[in-house]
């Protein structure tokens, strides 16, 4: 049925969005955290922040790669209006709306379609399943989500390169921080299965969680204060893990050959200055 064809598309372009956004997030943040652990090892970073503030050159990092990325985003976005304008520009029947057109045939009324209806079915259904999706909306949170996602989870990649050294294994580390958003990508399934579920509601309302999770969501339709709930509590823990990877970054970034345990951050985390 048709609406069976929309929660089809619902269901692919929510589980897409919501992959990309796990996939990039994963891609630039290892980034950061491999050029961190790199300008330690190498010792260039000793060089830098002679004229940098150590927290000044994370930020710095963090931003630069974030427009970049930020900036293929805008490309493909461009690319893909272009392609959908082109479209409706090359064949407007498949994107107008369905007329019903009848015909008779030996004194029976019998439809168009009914006659045409192995013609571009597939086709309309795809069609008339995106745009019964919020497209803007989901381009916007698309965007949001995917800045606010990597600036939380850069921050602490980039404080996590920090703390890696020759003979330091970082999987302690990294572990932690991974789990969250391989947790979401594991729920994918379920998530579009029932997006109004409370796994699927508490997945996209955790900052962690909730930039895969709430994609996944919205191609089916999530109530305003979900959204808005969502995304200030992004905000609010992007800010708090901004000042704990500065603290962890700060000192970790000079020094050498100390086994840095959770214990030892913890008092890093406690000093004023």
């Amino acid at each position: 049925s048709g609406e069976e064809s929309y929660n089809e598309v619902k269901m692919l372009l929510g589980m897409v969005s919501g992959f990309l956004i796990y996939f990039f997030v994963f891609l630039f943040g290892a980034q950061i955290m491999k050029s961190v652990s790199d300008e330690k090892m190498n010792r260039v970073v000793e060089v830098l922040v002679s004229s940098v503030r150590p927290i000044e050159l994370l930020f710095g990092k963090i931003i630069a790669i974030a427009l970049v990325s930020l900036t293929q985003i805008v490309l493909w976005i461009v690319i893909i209006f272009g392609i959908i304008t082109f479209a409706q520009t090359a064949a407007p029947e498949i994107f107008s709306a369905p007329q019903e057109q009848t015909i008779n045939i030996d004194q029976r009324i019998v439809t168009v379609d009914q006659i045409n209806a192995t013609e571009s079915t597939e086709v309309s259904e795809l069609v008339s399943g995106l745009f019964a999706i919020n497209i803007p909306l989901m381009i916007g949170m698309f965007v949001f989500y995917f800045i606010m996602g990597f600036l939380l989870y850069a921050s602490l990649f980039g404080a996590i390169g920090s703390l890696l050294d020759v003979d330091t294994d970082g999987s302690q580390f990294t572990l932690p921080v991974t789990i969250p958003l391989v947790l979401a990508i594991i729920c994918l399934p379920i998530l579009s299965d029932n997006p109004t579920s409370s796994i699927a509601f508490w997945l996209s309302i955790i900052p962690f969680t909730a930039p895969v999770a709430m994609m996944v969501r919205i191609p089916f339709g999530v109530a305003s204060w979900e959204i808005l709930l969502s995304c200030a509590l992004m905000i609010v823990f992007i800010v708090i893990c901004v000042v704990i990877a500065a603290k962890i970054y700060r000192t970790g970034i000079l020094m050498y050959g100390k086994k840095i345990t959770y214990k030892e951050l913890w008092k890093w985390l406690r000093y004023k200055n």
